[in-house]
């Protein structure tokens, strides 16, 4: 008898950081490429990946994803040692970084990844100049949130 085959995720989004969109107003998004190791990829495949406490940072003229966890499979990382919050480096044009870096500087913005996906057989993450919510937009965020579930559940009924 032939092995079935394991249903696959046939969405292109890996991880997502839900939280980011919470606690920022997101200003502009960046595509940037990653810097991986083989059981990284291997990892990413299965979608055992996290953003949430993830941030971009800029040093000697390079961009770092710093934070982001990419949980080792049990079977794929058995003869080296993995690290699962090491920094990853973003591969990013030379003009992209030095905005990224004029813009966190200058005008008090940070940057965030927002999100891990796949783009032509190769991983992507999207990462943005944020500014942080004050607590009045976060209720404002929430109670528009709630609003837009009542609708829902009304159309529903319907």
């Amino acid at each position: 008898m032939a092995k079935k085959k394991k249903a696959q995720n046939n969405s292109s989004t890996i991880c997502q950081n839900k939280r980011a969109r919470f606690e920022y107003h997101i200003e502009e998004k960046i595509e940037a490429g990653l810097s991986l190791s083989g059981w990284e990829v291997k990892s990413l495949r299965e979608g055992r990946a996290q953003l949430v406490d993830s941030y971009v940072l800029i040093k000697d003229g390079e961009a770092w994803l710093v934070g982001a966890n990419i949980t080792p499979l049990t079977q794929a990382c058995t003869h080296f040692v993995t690290e699962p919050r090491r920094d990853r480096k973003l591969l990013l044009h030379k003009r992209q970084i030095e905005r990224l870096t004029a813009e966190t500087e200058a005008k008090g913005y940070t940057c965030v990844a927002l999100s891990l996906y796949w783009k032509q057989g190769r991983i992507k993450c999207e990462i943005a100049l944020v500014k942080g919510k004050k607590l009045h937009d976060k209720r404002e965020t929430e109670k528009e949130r709630d609003w837009n579930r009542q609708k829902q559940r009304v159309m529903a009924a319907h």
